[in-house]
């Protein structure tokens, strides 16, 4: 096997399962995460043209995404706190929001932890998995 079908990460504890709060929680903080990132890279290509060009809309987009950090930052407080990570995997989504295309990777790696962690809610409550 090559690798190209590998998860991104895989969670710490193999039987994750997840309740509603923390799947709320988990969704929101992903569901901020790519707009955030997007104001990031397009924050980033105005203050290219604002030393180029007179284009200057780094006060507008530097507003909008100083604000969708700070919802991020909010967020993966709450989903950090709900969700009981480790400080390893808390730092980890931590520093993708501040890396320019980090927030994609983050909004990847937080559906695929949903996603195991319902399967593993609903596993136990069928009765496949035991407590």
């Amino acid at each position: 096997m090559d690798g190209a079908c590998a998860p991104l990460h895989k969670p710490e504890d193999e039987d994750i399962a997840v309740d509603m709060t923390t799947a709320s929680a988990l969704r929101r903080l992903r569901l901020v995460s790519a707009p955030e990132a997007v104001s990031f890279l397009v924050l980033i290509v105005c203050s290219v043209l604002k030393r180029t060009t007179e284009f200057n809309a780094v006060p507008v987009v530097g507003m909008i995404h100083g604000v969708l950090f700070m919802i991020y930052i909010l967020f993966w407080a709450i989903a950090w706190y709900f969700a009981k990570w480790s400080l390893k995997r808390a730092a980890l989504y931590a520093v993708l929001s501040v890396l320019p295309a980090g927030g994609f990777w983050a909004e990847r790696m937080l559906r695929q932890e949903v996603e195991a962690g319902v399967i593993a809610a609903r596993a136990r409550q069928e009765g496949v998995v035991s407590k």
